[in-house]
């Protein structure tokens, strides 16, 4: 595999500008919102509201960030929660692989971009079967571990991957439980990629959805919480440019696709 050995960068490297600064990327997301970013965002989040009733369903996101998921989805109830203080937060200070929610009382949890910064995606998956009521839904949002992927890891130098670990191995340590900003980005394939694998080691969930996706619009949105220059496009352009998007992932989602949307239902 080219580019497969494992690489970590050093956090002093780093070439993006503010990463890990979610009060002022909150700040600039309300204030003045790029179109590039709220295509992408709507194209992240909107697909969740297939497996969520806006009525009557109760859910949480772990490991919010920016806190900006209600924005593009709704229910009875939507807890922000996260390992951080901020104002934002209906849930401060929560670890996603310890929760204090009760037995089975959500009827969904959804995370986006966070399974990959976990020590443990075993102790969170297990977790999240606890208190995820029978037939509910976890909802992932996350990278892809791709070629270009991994070219953009050792260009901006600011996330590691390796493969050379045991993703189902609930002891392991698979990235630093120190620092929440530490992470693997081959965690998500390594977890998913293989349904039968996945099913064998994980028999509580059952993988309902696995859908790839972004490429050129991840490179012109001008980041989420790291940000980057980005050439400002109209909706019609954005959507040209997802449809070119989904030509390239259809070709070859081990080059192209940058993430992933994955849905487990509890069994």
């Amino acid at each position: 595999m080219l580019l497969g050995k494992p690489y970590f960068p050093r956090p002093e490297d780093n070439r993006y500008e503010n990463d890990g600064d979610v009060v002022k990327a909150r700040r600039i997301f309300y204030e003045k919102p790029s179109k590039n970013l709220l295509y992408l965002l709507r194209n992240r989040f909107a697909w969740m509201q297939d497996y969520i009733t806006p009525t009557s369903d109760v859910g949480v996101e772990v490991g919010c960030g920016i806190g900006i998921t209600g924005e593009f989805v709704k229910a009875k109830s939507l807890k922000m929660t996260d390992f951080g203080e901020y104002d934002w937060l209906d849930m401060t200070n929560i670890d996603a692989m310890n929760t204090p929610f009760h037995d089975a009382e959500l009827d969904f949890v959804l995370c986006s971009n966070m399974i990959h910064h976990l020590p443990s995606p075993m102790k969170f998956l297990r977790e999240m079967h606890r208190i995820i009521k029978p037939g509910g839904y976890l909802l992932v949002q996350e990278v892809n571990c791709s070629l270009f992927m991994r070219l953009v890891l050792h260009l901006m130098r600011k996330e590691g991957y390796s493969y050379d670990v045991n993703v189902f191995d609930e002891n392991a340590i698979l990235s630093d439980p120190t620092n929440p900003w530490a992470a693997n980005a081959a965690i998500p394939n390594l977890l998913f990629d293989s349904p039968a694998q996945f099913h064998s080691n994980v028999p509580t969930f059952r993988i309902e959805r696995d859908d790839y996706s972004e490429f050129l619009l991840f490179f012109n949105s001008g980041g989420v919480t790291a940000k980057t220059p980005y050439i400002p496009l109209p909706y019609w352009a954005l959507a040209c440019v997802k449809a070119l998007d989904l030509l390239l992932i259809r070709l070859s989602k081990n080059t192209f696709a940058l993430q992933r949307s994955i849905v487990l239902k509890k069994i």
